[in-house]
């Protein structure tokens, strides 16, 4: 059902409504009071509040209002909500607290809550929220003391406190929304739920949000990476996962962190991380106000030397190209200004230049067809005045198209000019590195548009042989498995050295004679993790060797770890060495398999060079996470030292995400090594961990 009652309403109720100053209630009625549709106060104990009719219940009231907004105690509240239901509200703004917040009671009433929204199809915002602003509607529903001002901005938070924040510094910063809602404890809807609907908005340009977490990870994605083909969405996620605080064994599991879900969870729908609130409002402002370059390449003015030091560093440090300059550009650059201004980029007017000066370059700079996009510079100086070049910069960005922001590094002497580039949809910062920051979002943002998304293919795999031998360990009891399950891999085609489980020193030997000289024993034991730290695995065996090397490090073991379940040797053909590499996944709660890449063996810890992403992947997200691995150039080959099969590792990770979404009861798996040759790849080492969750 859609969210249009809540965005747009004609007529809305005020359950909980007052007269009394100082009652939420008091200040939700004065706030909704000015709301241009029909208003319905509801409150049994008065007839009238204001002037304006007070119906004593939902039951009473002349129409079925597009929505209703609850701000009574959370028992009473419940009661009304139900009510809402049976006359057939459809949009229900809970602002009452008492739920799940406050502990388990809480959380038995959200739950009653939650059925009753069930039951009646009813939209619920909240409960535990601040309310929502439609600024197109007219509506305040919130306890600010302020609305909002009407903008392009459509904003969502999870912190009612980060709410009023905002509103009080937007009206400093006259920053405008289309749409600024609550989303309080999300019982019914999330983040999610409104992605769609803002981007339909003909008046929405960006999507901001504050983020504590995300309720339904496969949902947002899927819909997050619809909505950024049209309208950017920027986040600013704060807080910690479940799955980032509990124990984990594997080394994907150590090395995620809490946060490495939602970075690959961002990256794979396109949606843009603000890692504070000043970089969520800056994205937010450029996105929303200024054009999309057609490239990289960026144009540096400035009247003062430092200040295109400073920012031509930003631009490198961004991702973003200081530009080369046409030759004509140069030569009519060269023309009028001084010996000892700078003709090249940065161009440096000198901080003598009177405003003809600044301006004449400024527009040669933005007219060169090897720019895509302009950081206009300056200090105080004695014969130009910031507002003067605040008129010139929104001329240029006026009459070229391009996108352009501005470091004038000036404090009161700058006001007038604020108001002017304000005016114009010009983002404006007191630090250089600001403002090529902002130039960098639009982008990435026009790159994430432009880009073509590959889903995940079909791979052909042997998945019920993989089915067979997780049942068959889940019914020994086992939940966790090594090398002896190297089947699975081989199952997904992914490649294995040849070998088999020997349990006897006989069989040990038989595998031994059959795969060739030398051989790997690898002692087979569900209670002994870390097997060469307890002499479990001997390397370079004759195969004539190989049974007695096996009847002692069985003897070994048994003397050593009686209590450990020894399951036998696994005897392997030993692997010529290679590139070390890991793969692995650990499950997250939001977004399911978290699959990992990096470098391996015993230094995964150490280098921690690692690329994670949610499966399943495509061939160009793998492709992606390898080559973002910081020792990419080593597997491309380096100082005569020859590459390795990049597009064998590609293929392994894919599958090795394919394998972990296809099959949920994997908990944890690692992959390490996986040994990269120039002429392929091959895995050595497996462990994996099962649940007993249902799939």
């Amino acid at each position: 059902m859609g969210i249009e009652g809540l965005l747009y309403p004609r007529s809305a109720a005020l359950i909980g409504a007052s007269p009394k100053e100082g009652k939420l209630g008091n200040v939700l009625f004065k706030n909704m009071a000015s709301f241009p549709g029909r208003f319905y106060p509801v409150n049994p104990k008065y007839g009238e509040i204001g002037g304006v009719r007070c119906y004593p219940s939902v039951s009473a009231l002349p129409e079925v209002p597009d929505m209703a907004v609850v701000i009574i105690p959370a028992d009473p509240a419940l009661r009304v909500i139900e009510e809402c239901g049976r006359v057939g509200i459809k949009n229900v703004v809970v602002i009452t607290a008492g739920f799940k917040e406050s502990g388990p009671e809480g959380a038995m009433r959200e739950r009653r809550l939650v059925e009753i929204a069930e039951r009646y199809g009813i939209n619920v915002l909240g409960p535990n929220c601040f309310g929502l602003i439609s600024t197109e509607a007219g509506l305040n529903a919130t306890f600010a003391v302020r609305g909002a001002l009407p903008g392009n901005i459509a904003f969502l938070s999870q912190s009612g406190a980060f709410c009023t924040s905002v509103l009080d510094w937007a009206w400093k910063e006259k920053l405008g929304f289309s749409h600024f809602v609550s989303l309080g404890n999300k019982a019914v809807l999330n983040e999610a739920h409104f992605l769609r609907p803002f981007a339909e908005d003909p008046d929405t340009k960006v999507i901001v949000a504050y983020l504590e977490g995300i309720s339904d990870g496969g949902a947002f994605i899927r819909i997050a990476r619809e909505v950024v083909k049209t309208t950017p969405i920027v986040i600013l996620k704060a807080g910690r996962t479940e799955a980032g605080a509990r124990a984990v064994s594997s080394h994907t599991g150590t090395l995620a962190g809490s946060d490495a879900a939602y970075e690959a969870a961002f990256r794979k729908c396109g949606v843009i991380r603000a890692r504070n609130v000043e970089e969520l409002f800056d994205y937010a402002y450029a996105l929303a106000k200024q054009p999309a370059p057609k490239g990289r390449r960026v144009g540096v003015m400035t009247n003062a030397g430092g200040a295109g030091v400073m920012a031509s560093d930003a631009v490198e440090e961004h991702g973003l190209e200081l530009a080369r300059f046409s030759e004509d550009t140069a030569v009519e650059l060269g023309k009028f200004l001084p010996p000892a201004a700078n003709i090249y980029n940065p161009v440096d007017v000198l901080g003598d230049a009177h405003l003809d000066r600044y301006k004449k370059a400024l527009d040669l700079v933005i007219d060169d067809p090897n720019v895509d996009m302009v950081v206009s510079l300056s200090a105080p100086a004695p014969l130009i005045s910031f507002a003067e070049l605040a008129r010139a910069v929104a001329e240029a960005m006026r009459r070229s198209g391009k996108p352009i922001t501005v470091s004038f590094m000036a404090g009161e002497l700058g006001e007038e000019a604020e108001e002017v580039l304000r005016e114009a949809g010009i983002p404006s910062y007191f630090d250089p590195s600001r403002a090529v920051r902002a130039l960098a979002v639009l982008r990435r943002y026009a790159e994430i548009k432009g880009k073509v998304w590959e889903e995940p293919r079909d791979l052909a795999a042997d998945r019920e042989r993989v089915r067979e031998i997780f049942a068959r360990a889940l019914a020994a009891g086992k939940a966790q498995l090594g090398v002896e399950a190297l089947d699975v891999l081989a199952a997904y085609g992914i490649p294995v050295p040849p070998g088999g489980l020997a349990r006897t020193p006989e069989e040990a030997e038989g595998i031994a004679e059959r795969i060739g000289d030398p051989v790997v024993l690898k002692l087979v034991s569900p209670d002994l993790v870390h097997k060469t730290e307890v002499g479990g695995v001997v390397l370079g065996v004759p195969a004539r060797e190989a049974g007695r090397r096996a009847e002692e490090m069985l003897t070994r073991a048994s003397a050593h770890f009686p209590r450990a379940r020894i399951e036998g040797v696994l005897v392997q053909r030993q692997m010529p060495p290679g590139q070390e590499l890991i793969l692995g996944s650990t499950r997250d709660p939001q977004f399911g398999p978290l699959v990992m890449v990096g470098f391996g063996g015993i230094f995964v810890e150490v280098l921690r060079d690692v690329a994670f992403g949610i499966a399943p992947l495509s061939p160009g997200e793998a492709r992606e996470m390898v080559a973002s691995m910081r020792g990419y150039a080593i597997l491309r080959g380096v100082r005569g030292r020859p590459g390795v099969d990049v597009e064998g590792v590609v293929a392994a990770l894919e599958r090795v995400s394919h394998l972990v979404h296809d099959f949920p009861e994997i908990v944890e798996l690692d992959v390490n090594p996986l040994l990269a040759y120039p002429d392929g790849v091959v895995a050595v080492d497996l462990r994996i961990t099962l649940s007993k969750g249902e799939r």
